[in-house]
């Protein structure tokens, strides 16, 4: 006998539209299969709302979602005032949500909506506040998109520490309050994705086969050079690089050198080692030693200064609240449902 649960855990999908003309039907259809789903197997969790963002699409994506709309009462269209870009779009989507979970995901069929409970087992399974699908293989089957964007990732995470940047992709299920509060704080130039590490590091990731059919069936892209240059001029932005440190410690480093270079001269002048042949040039390489390592050491310093000032008005928060009691009833269903997820 399937257990009826009286408390439904709802999860929202948030996807941002801009020229999904062509996908848009399908991906609705797919949505309500998952939704229906839970509902047959009296499941804790429903689907209760799909919002779809229109990012000023360049087709008849609106009138598509406006039809749509009409036969999924669970669809909600949000019309943007201009294109203002996926993040931005995404975010929107996320603020006007009302659900414990929240899942991110693409218009283009690219992340199937069926691997959403995938996400879930493993988010209820290791406790995690985010899952991300990381593909298990290419997904624009491009060697110049793949291996650029994991080789910047892989710098990125280098730079700044965090190890969870190479594996982030824009389908993603998120903890509805850390989803939210992460929005709210995202300014013009800060990567959401990096918000999000401000609020959790209970992150977890689920290997999955998708790949990016639009772009290998028409070489289209809705990313251009510039559009992905700014992509990862904000994923900079929103980071404190621990490269702004080694500017610091190279900083003392010389003043150390210069230091000690210079009690060298010193010693050598007093005691006549005759070391040092040439007068005068000794001297120099000191002073500018010294005047250099200070010089680079508070400059770091301001730096790191500004890059705090910087995360402040980013809204970097000093806690966060997290309440996780509801994931036991999710447990106990994929449990009773036998469900596993990959590893």
């Amino acid at each position: 006998m399937i257990p009826t649960y009286l408390e439904k855990i709802k999860l929202s999908v948030v996807i941002p539209v801009y020229s999904g003309a062509d996908y848009l039907e399908s991906l609705a259809q797919q949505i309500d299969a998952l939704r229906s789903r839970w509902i047959e197997n009296k499941a804790p969790v429903s689907l209760s709302e799909a919002i779809f963002v229109d990012d000023a699409a360049v087709d008849d994506s609106p009138a598509i979602l406006n039809s749509l709309s009409e036969k999924y009462p669970w669809m909600t269209i949000l019309n943007l005032s201009r294109n203002f870009g996926q993040h931005p779009a995404t975010e929107a989507g996320i603020l006007y949500t009302s659900g414990d979970w929240v899942v991110t995901l693409d218009e283009d069929l690219q992340h199937p909506p069926a691997l959403i409970e995938t996400l879930l087992i493993k988010a209820v399974t290791d406790h995690c506040d985010i899952v991300y699908a990381n593909p298990k293989h290419a997904v624009h089957q491009n060697l110049i998109r793949d291996w650029g964007s994991r080789g910047y990732k892989r710098m990125i995470a280098r730079l700044t520490g965090i190890k969870t940047i190479p594996l982030i992709n824009s389908f993603r299920l998120i903890r509805g309050t850390i989803a939210r509060a992460a929005a709210s704080v995202c300014s013009h130039d800060t990567y959401l994705d990096i918000a999000l590490t401000w609020f959790t590091e209970r992150i977890g990731f689920v290997r999955a086969d998708f790949t990016d059919q639009r772009l290998i069936e028409s070489g289209k892209s809705g990313y251009n050079f510039r559009k992905l240059l700014s992509h990862a001029r904000r994923m900079i932005l929103s980071t404190q690089t621990k490269a702004l440190r080694i500017g610091g410690l190279l900083g003392i480093l010389t003043f150390l050198l210069s230091l000690t270079f210079g009690s060298y001269i010193f010693l050598n002048a007093i005691y006549g080692w005759s070391v040092i042949t040439v007068q005068g040039w000794a001297s120099i390489v000191v002073i500018s030693s010294f005047l250099g390592g200070v010089s680079l050491l508070l400059i770091s310093i301001v730096i790191e200064y500004i890059s705090i000032i910087l995360l402040h008005t980013q809204g970097k928060p000093t806690f966060f609240v997290v309440d996780r009691s509801a994931d036991k009833l999710l447990l106990e269903y994929f449990r009773d449902q036998k469900h596993v997820y990959p590893a």
